[in-house]
């Protein structure tokens, strides 16, 4: 183990070999799983009937999201970059490859410009290598959304999970790679999310948080690299700050008296499965007033940012359409039904 003073105890040996490690254990529970290396992803051992595959990826840290997202009904690979840090292209491109199936592959990509830019090269490669390739770009931060023209725009964030689930549901039903495609932009379209922390990730080995705050106040619009917030806010009860969360995202996705929502609900690392029962009696009281359906919800950790302290939401708009495929098979290590 690194010569360093460590005051955030983790259980890891070097923190140089965390992720490999992490990733070994993964698959050791999960047989469904295969981790390859040099270069490094995980893909679905059992591939079952050929159809569109689906590929995502991007920096360790936020698990479950990827890795523990591939399988039946969700992804065919994963593609883990080092911590907080994108893959590189020649893992996609590797990735992407192993994953084909013959009937095209989509790729989902949360709008981070490392992430954009290695995915965007190995999808050129493995065109020009004979594999067809769609992109759906997932921007569903709320916090971000600066409205700046030619800036990097809103981040991806929790919406992914969704993205994955409805369109994995779609291609084992047989649905072609552009269909694939326009579902996915469409679920983006009318997903956005937000995330309050009340305290900061540490790095695998670090000794201090990404950010520091003092007991009364939290971080509200925190990203999912340890970023800090778009602001910072008074702390108090669930109540109050899961209103500063539904209030926004009500208000920027529209919705209106009589609509039903998917509402996600999710842990950044280091929030307790009690509190997130409270958040989500919190946001499902906000939206009754409201007169919003919580027609679906999720309600656990599914996209983290280490041991970050803090809570994400995720809306959803759903119609018939999404409300089928939400409901569709799926089983991961880390979501199954």
């Amino acid at each position: 183990m690194h010569d360093r003073a460590v005051t955030r105890r983790q259980f890891l040996n070097d923190p140089d070999d965390f992720v490999h490690e992490a990733l070994e254990g993964l698959v050791l529970a999960h047989p469904g799983l295969e981790l390859h290396t040099d270069p490094t992803y995980v893909l679905r051992a059992d591939r079952g009937a050929p159809k569109v595959a689906l590929v995502s990826g991007g920096g360790s840290g936020h698990e479950p999201l990827h890795s523990g997202f591939v399988g039946p009904g969700m992804l065919d690979a994963a593609v883990p970059g080092a911590v907080f840090a994108s893959p590189t292209a020649f893992q996609v491109t590797v990735a992407t490859k192993a994953a084909d199936f013959g009937h095209g592959v989509l790729q989902i990509v949360k709008n981070y410009t490392g992430d954009v830019l290695n995915f965007q090269i190995a999808g050129e490669i493995s065109a020009e290598e004979g594999t067809r390739v769609q992109r759906v770009l997932v921007d569903d931060d709320l916090a971000t959304d600066t409205g700046r023209e030619g800036g990097p725009g809103r981040r991806g964030t929790g919406a992914t999970v969704v993205v994955e689930k409805v369109c994995g549901a779609a291609a084992e039903a047989g649905a072609p790679l552009e269909e694939l495609a326009v579902l996915g932009r469409d679920t983006v379209s009318r997903s956005r999310s937000m995330a309050v922390a009340l305290s900061g990730a540490a790095q695998p080995g670090s000794a201090v948080p990404s950010f520091e705050l003092p007991d009364d106040e939290v971080e509200l619009g925190v990203g999912i690299h340890g970023e800090r917030g778009a602001t910072r806010a008074p702390f108090g009860t669930a109540g109050d700050l899961m209103r500063q969360l539904v209030d926004p995202l009500v208000a920027d996705l529209q919705l209106r008296r009589g609509d039903g929502v998917l509402v996600l609900v999710n842990g950044m690392g280091a929030t307790h499965p009690l509190e997130l029962s409270v958040c989500f009696r919190e946001v499902h009281r906000a939206l009754g007033e409201l007169g919003v359906e919580v027609a679906r919800s999720l309600v656990g950790t599914y996209l983290t940012s280490l041991d970050m302290a803090g809570v994400s939401l995720t809306f959803t708009r759903l119609d018939d359409e999404l409300l089928r495929l939400w409901d569709a098979p799926v089983r991961t290590p880390a979501l199954v039904w």
